[in-house]
């Protein structure tokens, strides 16, 4: 499987608060992130810079852009239907 093709992730909190940062990047540095961000499917310069934090910072726990392009239907699914109620509800019914 290809480098570009993994994507780290880290078990968090559903109700997790996520703090905004300001973060400066010289001109060159901001046009290759957004170049690369673009080239491999990122669907944001944010999620890119997120993902190069998460491998620099988490254990190696990696799953395919295709595996969370599905948790991702399956979440936004669950949520338009109500197929969930409370972050208690969801671990129950994930166990």
């Amino acid at each position: 499987m290809e480098k570009h093709e993994k994507l780290k992730y880290e078990l968090v909190s559903i109700n997790s608060m996520n703090r905004q940062i300001n973060l400066r990047l010289p001109e060159t540095m901001l046009r290759k992130a957004r170049k690369h961000s673009e080239k491999h499917g990122y669907s944001s310069l944010q999620e890119f810079i997120k993902e190069t934090l998460r491998e620099k910072l988490f254990e190696d726990t990696t799953i395919t852009k295709k595996e969370l392009k599905l948790v991702k239907k399956l979440a936004e699914i669950s949520e338009e239907k109500g197929l969930y109620g409370t972050e208690d509800d969801l671990y129950k019914n994930l166990k």
